[in-house]
């Protein structure tokens, strides 16, 4: 049995260790492979393939016989041809849910942000302008209490409903936005529609899966109809916003800000309108990045990986 991980170092820069999956049989780790040549040279004699985001296209499944299976370090499988998979007898298993309280917690941190002002006031003082002041206090803009502002969650799947319990701590009014809502009698949030939760939202977040329906969800008219200086915050998909409309409204002032952990391109490309609008705090898509999540993610993955080798596959999204 021949284990190879295509792209470890995206998951693993070297703060955990790959051992556990040497029990299973042969391991050989690659930082990166880029390049569909090199996914076929490498993978040529694997049983098993691990990868994150390199990209398993139809020419990749079809030149890789020996391959059984490709275990995916990430929810989302968009990167692997999942039809020509199937074909070709390779199952494809994905490492759900591992990452909700992380994505969460990145969510309220950008709220935080702008709420509470922490970096315009720190640079502030790093430039000497505490030590030059006539008084004790002074803030460039006034914070605001997140008490008994409007929070908007699109979405309420595992972190949508870990969002509005995190905004409920801080005694946020918190309405939700979901094609079922009856799935949630007990849900301690309003449920309502887009044009009804827009207008009335401080902070509106986004955390729905990027599909037809939702790529460029946040346009121009989606923004027409939000309060005039609400935050928009994204850490589910960057295809989910239109970026030069949201740029445009950042840099008028109809948008107060936007958080982002997430952009269309990633890496962006240079001509990225958000990475010049004005008020836009944009992080390199981290929100999972935590030690202890991705120690959650690899022993998922692992469990996917003894339990294809034991004839019980678990989390196959290409059956």
């Amino acid at each position: 049995m021949k284990i190879v991980i295509l792209d470890s170092v995206s998951a693993n820069p070297g703060d955990l260790s790959w051992d556990f999956l040497k029990k299973y049989g042969e391991l050989v780790v690659y930082d990166r492979s880029l390049t569909e040549d090199l996914v076929i040279e490498r993978a040529a004699d694997a049983d098993i393939a691990i990868i994150n985001k390199t990209v398993i296209t139809r020419r990749v499944a079809e030149s890789l016989p020996k391959l059984k299976l490709i275990a995916l370090l990430a929810t989302g499988y968009n990167v692997v041809d999942c039809d020509a998979c199937r074909e070709h007898g390779i199952l494809v298993a994905n490492v759900p849910s591992y990452s909700g309280f992380a994505v969460a917690q990145q969510t309220m941190a950008f709220i935080l942000a702008f709420a509470n002002k922490i970096a315009p006031h720190s640079d502030s003082v790093h430039r000497g302008e505490w030590v030059r002041s006539a008084d004790f206090s002074y803030f460039l803009s006034a914070p605001t209490e997140l008490q008994g502002k409007t929070l908007g969650v699109i979405g309420y799947g595992n972190i949508g409903q870990r969002v509005a319990k995190m905004a409920k701590a801080f005694e946020m009014r918190v309405l939700a936005n979901t094609a079922h809502p009856e799935k949630y009698p007990d849900a301690d949030v309003t449920f309502c529609s887009l044009d009804e939760m827009l207008p009335q939202c401080d902070f509106v977040s986004l955390h729905v899966p990027q599909t037809p329906a939702t790529t460029k969800l946040v346009n121009a008219a989606f923004i027409a109809k939000m309060k005039d200086g609400a935050i928009l915050i994204n850490n589910a998909r960057g295809g989910e916003l239109d970026e030069a409309d949201v740029a445009a409204a950042l840099n008028s002032g109809k948008l107060g800000g936007l958080g982002a952990d997430v952009l269309s391109t990633e890496p962006p490309l240079p001509d990225n309108p958000l990475l010049t609008a004005k008020n836009a705090l944009i992080t390199p898509h981290i929100a999972w990045a935590a030690t202890e999540t991705r120690g959650r993610l690899m022993g998922i993955l692992e469990q996917n990986i003894a339990g294809f080798l034991a004839g019980k596959p678990q989390n196959i999204v290409n059956l």
